[in-house]
């Protein structure tokens, strides 16, 4: 099942205590089985990207899977493949109190583990080009903010962030952090055990867990709070849709990194970069929506690919 623990308290003082802590080897639990690395095949991305002189990449969830966050959709690994549960849904979030409670009680038992992940050397490959002037934007899908965390700045995190949170009525945006303190507060003797990790840091309770879980309102206005990011069932923001399109109208390439592009809020994009004949080159292990208009696809982990290639 990837990942458990347990949340308890000694001495007034939260602890989080995972029976399978994460180290260095146990980061593959979540990415596919994939081929050995090809000579060819990194010469051909090489090419590509030496030919690139306003390169836009997009990632989806499986550049993050070798830093110990599962995605949905990967064959066995994926949080599809191996459970039965679904990410939460905008309009039950938005309309039900008690989904709203559900949903916090999981996200405070899941923070500490989903906050402390860190960028594996494909993050850092793309930040390094960032910093090298090859890449003209980079785009993702992802709500870890380990793109933030690697560097990067020229950055759309199309899906929001874990790390933001939103008040519903007066839009007043806050670390997630100093919620979690604000949650610790509220409910001092709760606690609950954790089974599994999904890719936006939701943890799996039982309804006898959640039921006297409190939830703290905006300091502001007294409003219901949500993560900033765009639920299942939601759309991204107009403005932001047109600016990343913009975007992709002034690159001369795009490079699809760790994404099925199975979600439409990011399969547009490419199509948007097939209207203007831009190369498309997709490094993903398994099939994507977009395999046939690509003029490369690779199927090799991305933490192992992207440092190999020269930016230059």
């Amino acid at each position: 099942m990837g990942m458990s623990g347990l949340t308890f308290r000694t001495k007034g003082r939260w602890n989080t205590h995972l029976s399978r802590p994460w180290s260095h080897g146990s980061t593959g639990l979540f990415v596919p089985p994939s081929p050995p690395l090809d000579p060819e095949k990194i010469k051909e991305l090489q090419r590509f990207i030496t030919l690139s002189k306003k390169l836009l990449v997009m990632t989806g969830a499986g550049i993050s899977t070798e830093s110990g966050i599962p995605d949905y959709r990967s064959e066995k690994v994926g949080l599809y493949a191996r459970t039965d549960r679904r990410p939460i849904q905008h309009m039950d979030f938005i309309s039900s109190a008690p989904v709203r409670q559900r949903y916090w009680a999981r996200n405070f038992v899941g923070w500490p583990q989903f906050s402390s992940h860190q960028p594996n050397p494909a993050h850092r490959a793309l930040s390094n080009w960032e910093k090298l002037g090859k890449l003209h934007w980079l785009v993702t899908q992802n709500v870890d903010a380990l793109h933030s965390k690697a560097g990067n700045q020229r950055l759309t995190e199309l899906h929001g962030c874990m790390h933001r949170v939103l008040c519903l009525d007066c839009g007043e945006q806050t670390p997630r952090r100093a919620l979690q303190d604000r949650f610790r507060a509220l409910n001092p003797r709760w606690s609950a055990e954790a089974q599994g990790v999904a890719p936006d840091g939701d943890v799996f309770l039982t309804e006898e867990q959640v039921r006297s879980f409190r939830v703290p309102s905006c300091e502001r206005c007294g409003g219901p709070l949500k993560p900033d990011v765009v639920f299942f069932g939601d759309t991204v923001k107009r403005d932001k849709v047109d600016f990343v399109h913009q975007r992709v109208k002034e690159a001369d390439s795009l490079l699809v990194v760790g994404s099925s592009l199975q979600v439409f809020s990011g399969y547009r994009f490419i199509l948007t970069a097939r209207e203007k004949q831009l190369p498309i080159a997709i490094l993903n292990i398994g099939p994507t929506r977009s395999d046939d208009l690509a003029c490369l696809k690779l199927d090799f982990r991305c933490g192992e690919l992207l440092p190999l290639i020269d930016p230059q």
